[in-house]
């Protein structure tokens, strides 16, 4: 296999993975349907770091340890869960004792603070690096589309590049469908609608994760 060919068969396999709904989708769609345009770009970029960091690794062979490793792969797993679920039941929470007509704090005025770029760039970038699934699909797949003849470090690295690309491209497109439906989405039974479907999903994936299925 050339470098060309696996750069090419190994966008196919991720951008079919990028474009499936998952929790990555619905991270960025919340947050870019509030209007925090910044804060859901962070969370992109966040992501992507975390993509970044997982494919260097793997190419390095670090990653090797997660899959070898019992322990270390269920300290990962758990804290995971833990995060996902508690972010989940945060905004689960927040729709249920938000005052009427919508002028309770949300989870997002609460962390006004951190409602930015960087803020959305931890959330992302946490939410990334603790799933051990992220970790484990680049030790199992990576290798397989790094050409024997090739540096595997830097041809490793290139195809990381490549994932994070059709990323960058996806949420792109996603922001924008977002803000396209902000109006609607910014009315406070909408916002409780959001929150309810998105903290449910964030919280079925760190279930999901906590008893690893």
């Amino acid at each position: 296999m050339t470098i060309t060919a696996a750069l090419w068969s190994f966008a196919l396999v991720v951008g079919l993975l990028t474009l499936t709904p998952g929790l990555d989708t619905a991270l960025i769609l919340r947050t870019a349907a509030l209007g925090r345009r910044r804060r859901a770009w962070g969370v992109v970029l966040g992501i992507q770091t975390g993509t970044l960091l997982w494919g260097t690794l793997t190419s390095l062979g670090v990653t090797v340890l997660l899959t070898a490793s019992h322990l270390a792969y269920e300290t990962l797993r758990w804290a995971g869960a833990a995060y996902l679920l508690w972010m989940g039941a945060r905004m689960l929470w927040d729709t249920w004792h938000r005052a009427p007509g919508g002028d309770g704090p949300t989870t997002a005025q609460l962390l006004s603070d951190r409602n930015g770029l960087y803020g959305g760039w931890r959330q992302g970038t946490l939410t990334n690096l603790l799933n051990p699934k992220v970790g484990v699909f680049y030790v199992a797949v990576l290798p397989q589309f790094i050409p024997p003849t090739a540096p595997h470090f830097a041809t490793g690295v290139l195809l990381t590049c490549v994932h994070i690309v059709l990323g960058l491209v996806w949420s792109t497109v996603l922001i924008a469908f977002a803000q396209a439906l902000r109006g609607w989405l910014q009315r406070p039974s909408a916002q409780n609608l959001l929150d309810r479907i998105t903290g449910t999903v964030i919280a079925g994936f760190g279930l999901r994760l906590a008893i690893g299925d």
